[in-house]
């Protein structure tokens, strides 16, 4: 028996492990991928509060590192299942199965595929959903970015620093960007800007070759590329949850501001609940709420 378990080992659930050991809690993360989420791919971070400027993998690592060394519990297990039995949560993985009084589930997001043919089979030959994990393997060569948000601008950004030529593409004629991101990427001379288009096709057997894109008024035009990078946005990881908390029709999780959901004794935290902005700032918020909200819940049931 857990004092509160969480899921997703990302900056919320991190954040709401260091909460819970402080407040004297045995708090378990359980993490299916890796410690960090998705802002370890980060090249740069310079929007949050007191430091001005660290790498996403630096950021990840010190929030880790400081909820070990608080006490936390991390296993790298896949949560498969959670029931609800009322004051009991059990939580089920593919190796053990774990009972708690409070659940926080922190899941984070991962990045859409576009979901055309040959995507699949071209991932990891050219296809890629990760600039800073694989943009070194294309150093000097022509890439092109699929996306307008900030992920994809600052994707952009770094491999413009290691590539021969960036073409950047979006579906609309302006960025959704930030000003900041946007004045950057407008910045860079090898940057090609295609916008009112999206990918249609991809080109190559055992790796990509080209790529096409097919613009508003329907024209085609093929680009050769040796790695589309593709940042059109993220889905949460919540399906497995459905049976246990209420879901918005995007998939993510309905809490209030404290985390609390239509379940009592679960909580949600990070960009997997329905919030109106998703940044590191609000990450780390959620986690210290949620925690908090389920350790005043722990202490009712006394």
């Amino acid at each position: 028996m857990k004092d509160m378990i969480i899921v997703g080992a990302g900056t919320a659930g991190l954040s709401a492990a260091i909460y819970a050991q402080r407040a004297g809690l045995n708090a378990l993360v359980l993490e299916g991928n890796t410690y960090g989420g998705q802002i370890v791919n980060t090249p740069d971070i310079e929007n949050y509060p007191g430091i001005a400027h660290i790498s996403g993998f630096d950021f990840a690592t010190g929030l880790y590192q400081q909820a070990l060394d608080l006490g936390a519990k991390v296993q790298y297990e896949k949560v498969l299942e959670v029931i609800d039995e009322g004051e009991i949560k059990v939580v089920k993985t593919a190796k053990n199965e774990y009972k708690t009084k409070a659940l926080i589930l922190a899941t984070g997001l991962v990045r859409r595929h576009i979901g055309i043919k040959n995507e699949d089979k071209l991932t990891g030959k050219g296809i890629s959903y990760c600039a800073t994990c694989d943009g070194a393997f294309f150093r000097n060569k022509v890439v092109a970015v699929n996306g307008g948000g900030n992920v994809a601008l600052e994707d952009a950004q770094y491999l413009a620093d290691l590539c021969e030529k960036v073409y950047l593409i979006h579906r609309r004629n302006e960025f959704r960007a930030e000003q900041a991101e946007i004045k950057r990427i407008m910045e860079k001379k090898n940057v090609e800007f295609v916008y009112n288009s999206t990918v249609t096709k991809l080109n190559g057997e055992d790796y990509l070759q080209s790529i096409e894109v097919t613009d508003k008024e329907g024209h085609i035009r093929q680009l050769d590329v040796s790695a589309l990078f593709i940042a059109i946005g993220q889905i949460p990881l919540n399906e497995v949850f459905k049976n246990v908390v209420d879901l918005d029709a995007a998939g993510y999780i309905q809490a209030d501001e404290f985390g609390n959901t239509n379940h009592a004794g679960i909580f949600a935290a990070g960009d997997c609940r329905v919030k109106s902005l998703r940044q590191l700032t609000t990450a780390a918020s959620d986690g210290a709420n949620a925690a908090t909200s389920a350790y005043h819940y722990l202490l009712s049931l006394k």
